[in-house]
């Protein structure tokens, strides 16, 4: 801003309000009440502190005029604020006591200090406003991708000119394989807008999801009108992306709409992010398959799902067990950030190994042989304690035994699950080495989430409220079955597991888990 001198205010003024207006992009009251505000702080210098003052822009007179205020009193206490009668009827013969009386001051008489603590003032006051006027502008922008060029580099902190303000790129949330220098253009995904003492810090991020996402919303035209859209992101800044993508409309292949014609799209997005690999995978209600979709491009032979405790054991077949799990684990991690499941990687073998053992505990509870522990570790069974949890007629109708030999059976699996506490493995994974390694991927979220959503977290309708309720169903499989059409617990269990899957779109084995877990439920009740 433009600095006169005080003989030069009268006769410059309007041209120093507008060039500053347009200068500043300020509205021009706000020039003016800087202005005016600056004038009646030089006065006080003069006037006294306590000094009753008023100042206004006469536009016709193109200045700033001051007037004191003063009440009409007999004896003068404060003369400041007081004016003597027979004083104030030389001013204006009118004057009664106790009224006030303003009197135009004129502001040459304040001096060359008082003039520049009041160009101090203006300054400060543009300065404030500026600073209002970009926080107002930027304070609803979070989640918008915003460009600018690298100004300066401060302590690993990337500080990128906007043009009217800076944003502030944080070493933390940098691209660890990037680097910059001054002038080089910048994207950056805006993680915050803050007020601060030097004014806004607009808080810009390379490394968030967010700005994978954007950027597909930039590029992809059926994500910017809404046909296809983004379910999840998960990145490994710098190296390697996943997105889950889903179409509204069936006509549209939602992996191909975000590839582009000979990948022009996928690769325009892999340049501005220099290179970072991105894999683009459908995305699927089945939470089965959208592990599997996500673990691409390994390929899965088979997938166990824990509900309850919201995790997944994925198996694979040796030659896919390395791709499966990626470098340093990164496959895996990324596929549990984007699901939001807990994975275990197993491979055939080990499973393989596994399941002989369990199958050979099993067949040690009396009344029970190695076919039958077989059928029972293929329906999911794996534990005396949840065989002694087993109505008869379930057992009987998986076993093909008679209702006595079935009660046997399950009050000696019973007695067995008493006198042996359940002891769940730790997975394991063959790497790439040959060596065996616990490799468990979870996402970000708190130990609660990850133990699964509550019931009453889940409890939407009264319809997915009961079905949650079951044991081993979580939320995914209640609001499936709720959609199929399911009202109560006994059309659950009228129905085959092979209709229950059909109908829902689960897989069989899930099934017929949530058929068994129904089946307890009525017996309890019934029991009850």
């Amino acid at each position: 801003m433009t600095l006169i001198d005080a003989t030069e205010v009268d006769s410059e003024l309007r041209k120093v309000i507008t060039t500053v207006s347009r200068d500043k992009n300020l509205d021009r009251a706000v020039i003016v009440d800087a202005l005016e505000q600056a004038v009646i702080h030089a006065a006080r210098r003069t006037l006294g502190l306590t000094a009753d003052l008023e100042a206004h822009y006469n536009e016709e007179l193109d200045e700033i005029e001051l007037f004191q205020f003063r009440t009409v009193v007999e004896e003068i206490d404060d003369e400041s604020l007081e004016i003597e009668v027979t004083e104030a009827k030389k001013l204006d013969p009118g004057t009664e006591i106790g009224d006030a009386l303003g009197m135009k001051i004129n502001t040459t008489q304040f001096g060359r200090i008082a003039a520049q603590s009041a160009k101090q003032i203006i300054v400060q006051k543009v300065r404030d406003a500026e600073r209002a006027q970009v926080y107002e502008e930027f304070k609803d922008r979070a989640g918008e991708v915003l460009s600018g060029h690298v100004r300066r580099i401060e302590r690993n902190d990337i500080i990128v000119d906007l043009g009217r303000t800076e944003a502030i790129i944080p070493y933390r949330e940098q691209v660890p394989t990037e680097r910059y220098r001054i002038k080089d253009r910048v994207q950056g995904y805006v993680t915050e807008v803050k007020r601060s003492s030097r004014g806004p810090q607009i808080v810009l991020s390379r490394a968030h999801p967010g700005f994978l996402i954007r950027l597909f919303e930039q590029t992809v035209t059926e994500i910017y009108d809404g046909i296809v859209t983004i379910e999840s992101a998960a990145r490994d800044p710098g190296y390697r992306s996943k997105i889950a993508v889903y179409s509204r409309d069936s006509s549209v292949d939602p992996v191909g709409a975000c590839v582009g014609m000979k990948g022009s799209r996928v690769q325009a997005i892999v340049q501005e992010l220099n290179g970072e690999k991105i894999d683009i995978i459908p995305w699927d209600k089945d939470p089965a398959r959208l592990v599997c979709n996500a673990l691409s491009p390994a390929v899965v032979s088979k997938v166990i799902v824990d509900e309850q405790n919201h995790s997944m054991d994925v198996i694979a077949a040796e030659d896919q067990l390395s791709l499966a799990i990626g470098k340093r684990g990164q496959n895996v991690r990324l596929a549990a950030q984007l699901t939001g499941w807990k994975l275990d990687i197993k491979s055939e073998k080990k499973l393989e190994e596994e399941l002989a053992g369990t199958k050979a505990f099993i067949a040690t509870i009396p009344g029970l042989g190695i076919m039958q522990a077989e059928i029972l570790v293929n329906e999911g069974i794996k534990t005396a304690a949840e065989i002694a949890e087993l109505s008869p007629r379930n057992l009987v109708r998986l076993l093909n035994m008679d209702e006595a030999e079935s009660e046997k059976v399950i009050k000696a699996a019973a007695e067995m699950a008493a006198q042996q506490p359940t002891v769940r493995h730790s997975a394991k994974a063959g790497t790439p080495e040959g060596d065996r390694e616990e490799l468990f991927a979870s996402s970000s979220a708190t130990p609660e989430e990850q133990r699964g959503p509550s019931v009453a977290d889940s409890a939407r309708n009264d319809r997915i409220a009961v079905f949650a309720k079951l044991s081993g169903v979580g939320e995914a499989t209640a609001h499936a079955l709720a959609d199929a059409g399911y009202g109560t617990i006994g059309d659950i269990v009228a129905d085959s597991a092979e209709e229950v899957a059909q109908k829902t779109g689960l897989s069989l084995g899930i099934a017929r888990t949530v058929q068994m877990a129904a089946d307890r439920h009525l017996q309890s009740e019934l029991k009850g």
